[in-house]
């Protein structure tokens, strides 16, 4: 199944533009040889979080080919993804939300001060075009378009899987550029290489690449209970997962091992992994467990917590589902968070 068929049926903006007609570039009748479909098989927890499902063929082997580059960005069909600062720009089209534009439509916008190449969805290419921050607050702008940050468009569910997953492919990537203007060796200044995959020192000659930050997140669970742990800074009446940091030298059973020893003082048996999530905030890749504890008597770090504590199983559903009878309540679907919960309250997993 190609891409433009794999995206969410309440949608047909990608399967409307994505497809190319038999003429246009070159590269497009290659088509056979630099496509690859999109992996409809995918069974994993993972493929079902928000943020994770990317139709986009990234095209690795052409980053350092300029001429293929800009045969790309030639091809008029091609579509734009913008973001003002940190915030992504949407189109309202046939009622729907789009996140693609084309090179009329940001004729009128501020110049772009960095630009990507995301990939070919289906025989489509698709970059990123990063521009300065408007000064007014998110929402409807002036030129009828929406500016809403990309954590509220997946709670809002306002665009399919597959589109929210290109934009965060594009914030991460340009959060990354935003943030890394200088050469960590040397001091010069860095410039954008590689279609906007590197970046280049003018001084020392020194390649940086994007990064990506892994993170453990568990559910700590003995018997029918498991632990939550909520920061001050949650909503109000919200407990979820606990989770930190891999550090450098560590194996992601030990970080969550680690991790659950410091914040809640509970030693740690088996560690189970379960599903991944990228988490463009600004580049992360959430890698959840469910882990054994060893122990019950909890220790907390307030440092790092403003509470936690056990749940029995029956809490967690009604948590999962907002019926929790003291009104507490979870992460949103789109958070792996939530997943790892509902792995194990309603789908009887364990570590």
């Amino acid at each position: 199944m190609t891409a433009a068929v794999f995206c969410d049926k309440k949608r047909s903006s990608l399967s409307k533009t994505a497809v190319g007609s038999n003429s246009g570039p070159r590269w497009k009748e290659e088509a056979g040889m630099i496509i690859r479909p999109h992996n409809s098989h995918r069974v994993e927890r993972s493929a079902g979080l928000g943020y994770a499902s990317n139709p986009l063929d990234r095209l690795g082997q052409y980053r350092d080919h300029p001429e293929k580059h800009a045969e790309f960005w030639a091809d008029p069909a091609k579509h734009l993804v913008v973001f003002e600062g940190d915030i992504p720009l949407l189109r309202l089209v046939d009622g729907a939300h789009s996140p693609f534009f084309n090179d009329h439509q940001v004729a009128n916008l501020s110049p772009s001060q960095e630009t990507i190449f995301l990939g070919l969805l289906a025989q489509t290419p698709v970059f990123a075009l990063h521009l300065p921050p408007r000064p007014a607050d998110t929402g409807q702008t002036d030129d009828g378009l929406l500016s809403l940050d990309l954590r509220s468009l997946g709670v809002q569910g306002l665009l399919p899987p597959d589109e929210l997953g290109i934009l965060a492919q594009a914030k991460s990537l340009l959060s990354w550029h935003k943030s890394h203007p200088f050469c960590a060796q040397c001091g010069a200044k860095t410039e954008s290489a590689s279609a906007g995959w590197k970046r280049q020192c003018t001084g020392c000659q020194a390649q940086h690449f994007p990064r990506t930050d892994p993170v453990s997140i568990m559910l700590l669970v003995k018997g029918d209970r498991c632990v939550l742990g909520r920061q001050a800074r949650f909503v109000a009446n919200s407990y979820s997962c606990l989770a930190g940091f891999i550090e450098p030298g560590e194996t992601l059973e030990d970080a969550v091992r680690r991790e659950l020893f410091e914040e809640a003082g509970i030693e740690t048996g088996k560690v189970r992994y379960l599903s991944c999530q990228p988490w463009p905030f600004p580049s992360s890749l959430m890698i959840g467990c469910l882990a054994e504890a060893l122990s019950e008597k909890l220790a907390i770090d307030y440092d790092e917590l403003e509470d936690a504590r056990w749940f029995t199983r029956d809490e967690v559903k009604g948590m999962l589902t907002r019926t929790h009878p003291d009104g507490l309540i979870c992460p949103p679907p789109i958070a792996i968070a939530n997943s790892l919960m509902h792995a194990w309250a309603f789908d009887g997993e364990t570590p």
